[in-house]
């Protein structure tokens, strides 16, 4: 049977509020346990919520930026249920009128092809606080740092199609938040986590099968492999002749494998009801215009730019834009060098090449714009050639000299001195006859061989635009 995947994404960012949501705790990652926590966060009896309208200003502002509906009228309400690490009994969030409404997030797929993915909501809520098993023997530790942090979380339309297209959903979450500049997303660090919820149904079929949720996976690559896993086994659990239970599944990497963690809650679990210590939030247009000036310019906006002002590819552009430091990055060297193409080719080869091998990010190259800029300009001005600046490149990363000390100091300036490339040629006309006459009688492929043989006797450093040119006026 041909099987229908569906899939929607529960999306929840760590705004990079300098204090908590409600509380005017400091919220900064890997302080000491519980150094971040006064007595709002540990539940006291008598303490009251104070909402942190910068948390509110980054919700607005990434509504603006998915062109979604921002509510002027919102509520936070109580989800109540039992855990350790949430001192209240309950989390403060957003039920039936948050921030954010209706939106939607153009993604673009493997093949070049877009697709429009509806966002249903992005709600602002509190976070939880963490467990730690298998510190203290017998014991878990509560660390209460993280509880109240700010989050944003972002709902999906159930109308992502494959594995493939949930990553490249959460790249482009991923890149929004950079630039708008409310989260750091750092997934590793648990900044920007997913759930993903899974449901498979025959090929034509319209009504919605039984979904799973898969919690907290905090990897593009985890998200990819854990979609593909669970898919595989809800397909196995029909065609064997069972059915899928609605339920809460974790992912393990190392087995490859989903496990059941509980039986999946609905809303009425929760007994919800409205923060009878906050009142509504209301904002008027005045305020979402305000912040509306304050956008930066978008990824779609800023590729299609590049694009049109720099004549680079649609690829190269997406990849260039893919974040912000990246952007910022390519357009330094671009108008410094002034060659954008050129500028291009260098950071989404040979530079990415290397941030891969080192396992950095653009914000850690060991190669700065300004420098990789005075590379490019070298070849430019026939300095050096293309071949030598890759040498060149080479020892920038560890040599921080400026870009000329290092040409100078290993002796690959190129040499474009007009009587010494005439001696050169003649050298490699004498010594190569047979190739010589090749060429006369109309091989032009052997031009090629003749130019690397004066590259060769140079070691690189000959014009070899120079070099061509003299070796065809000589043997016409």
């Amino acid at each position: 049977m041909e099987w229908e995947t569906v899939i929607g994404l529960e999306v929840h960012v760590s705004l990079s509020t300098r204090s908590k949501l409600f509380s005017g705790t400091a919220s900064r990652f890997g302080a000491e346990p519980n150094s971040q926590a006064n007595i709002f966060d540990l539940a006291m009896p008598g303490t009251l919520p104070v909402l942190n309208e910068e948390a509110l200003r980054m919700a607005v502002k990434f509504g603006l930026a998915i062109g979604a509906e921002i509510s002027k009228r919102s509520v936070f309400d109580r989800k109540n249920y039992f855990y350790p690490d949430l001192p209240k009994g309950y989390q403060l969030t957003q039920l039936d009128l948050p921030t954010v409404g209706r939106g939607s997030l153009c993604i673009t797929l493997d093949d070049g092809s877009e697709r429009i993915i509806g966002v249903t909501r992005a709600h602002i809520e509190e976070n939880a606080g963490k467990s730690l098993h298998g510190v203290f023997h017998g014991m878990s530790g509560i660390d209460l740092n993280r509880a109240g942090e700010p989050l944003l979380e972002i709902v999906s339309e159930p109308e992502i199609r494959s594995a493939r297209e949930a990553v490249a959903y959460l790249k482009k979450l991923h890149s929004i938040v950079r630039y708008l500049d409310i989260s750091d997303a750092i997934m590793a660090q648990g900044s920007m986590r997913c759930d993903v919820n899974i449901s498979i149904r025959p090929s034509g079929e319209t009504e919605l099968g039984v979904r799973t949720e898969l919690k907290n996976i905090n990897s593009f690559r985890f998200v990819e492999k854990a979609i593909e896993t669970e898919v595989r086994r809800q397909q196995d659990v029909i065609e064997d002749g069972g059915r899928v239970v609605q339920e809460t599944r974790r992912y393990d990497a190392n087995r490859d494998e989903t496990f059941p963690m509980r039986s999946k809650e609905f809303a009425n679990d929760y007994r919800y009801f409205p923060e009878p210590d906050l009142l509504p939030v209301e904002i008027d247009e005045a305020y979402i215009e305000a912040i509306r000036q304050t956008l930066p310019e978008l990824p779609d906006a800023r590729k299609a730019r590049f694009v049109i002002d720099y004549g680079l590819s649609d690829y190269d552009a997406g990849v260039l834009t893919a974040t912000r430091e990246m952007a910022d990055y390519f357009e330094s060297v671009a108008k410094d060098s002034g060659d954008a193409k050129l500028a291009a080719n260098w950071v989404t080869g040979d530079l990415q090449a290397l941030l891969n091998r080192k396992d950095l990010s653009i914000e850690q190259s060991p190669i700065q714009a300004d420098r990789l800029a005075v590379l490019i300009a070298r070849i430019k001005d026939d300095t050096i050639s293309g071949k030598i600046a890759k040498t060149v490149f080479e020892s920038m990363i560890k040599d921080q000299s400026a870009v000329d000390d290092i040409i100078e100091a290993k002796g690959l300036r190129q040499v474009t001195d007009s009587g010494a490339l005439e001696a050169l040629v003649n050298d490699v006309i004498a010594s190569n006859p047979e190739q010589v006459q090749q060429f006369i009688a109309g091989k032009q492929q052997v031009l090629g061989f003749l130019v690397g043989q004066a590259m060769k006797l140079s070691q690189g450093k000959a014009n070899p635009g120079q070099v061509n040119k003299l070796l065809r006026e000589k043997m016409s």
